[in-house]
């Protein structure tokens, strides 16, 4: 297995080639949090190489709306992450209801970098709804991916939709392809409010 990028590396990584992912930043204390939430609901996590299934480990917080909630989800996410050192607190806005679809990619020995696309979250494992191309992808490829998709309708209902969700993949293809990357999972992406954010990455080289 690869070294996995450093989270907020990964996000400016991101930010570079033009894909949208939730306002995130690291916190040293309690009273950072509270300083970055600005009076909106924020989530916690604790991100650490020896925990990689966060939600799994009970280290994730959703929906930390007061200053109490903040304080006490960052006692408890210290106490559990005390075995886990090193570690870091990462807090991230938290985003309203949508639909969560995944962004992957993986290195093959035969063909090289290969995208994914499919329905995200829960749903990758349950339905195996995805479509896999060779990078880089052309526009073309990029809409067959997901005229390919059981769920396309899901994914993308209108025209607006559909263009948004074939330029992130497009983006997410050629950040892979032309970085020092083996593997790229943005799962979940969340599409919502006609835009979207891409929640949990995790790249590695």
């Amino acid at each position: 297995m690869g070294e996995l990028l450093d989270y907020m590396e990964a996000y400016a990584l991101l930010k570079r080639y033009h894909i949208k992912s939730v306002e995130s930043t690291y916190v040293k204390s309690a009273e950072d949090a509270i300083s970055f939430s600005g009076g909106d609901a924020i989530v916690l996590k604790v991100l650490s190489q020896k925990a990689l299934h966060k939600s799994k480990s009970g280290l994730v917080e959703l929906n930390l709306a007061t200053e109490k909630d903040i304080r006490s989800a960052f006692s408890r996410l210290e106490r559990k992450a005390g075995a886990l050192k090193p570690y870091d607190i990462l807090a991230q806005k938290m985003l309203g209801k949508g639909l969560e679809i995944i962004i992957g990619g993986n290195t093959d020995q035969q063909f090289g970098k290969l995208v994914l696309i499919g329905l995200g979250g829960i749903y990758v494992e349950t339905f195996k709804d995805f479509a896999l191309r060779i990078c880089p992808i052309s526009r073309y490829d990029a809409t067959s991916m997901l005229e390919q998709l059981k769920s396309k309708s899901i994914i993308a209902g209108d025209a607006k939709a559909e263009s948004m969700v074939i330029e992130l993949l497009m983006n997410a293809s050629r950040m892979f392809y032309e970085n020092d990357i083996t593997e790229l999972d943005l799962n979940p992406v969340i599409l919502h409010d006609g835009t979207y954010d891409a929640v949990d990455l995790r790249l590695l080289r």
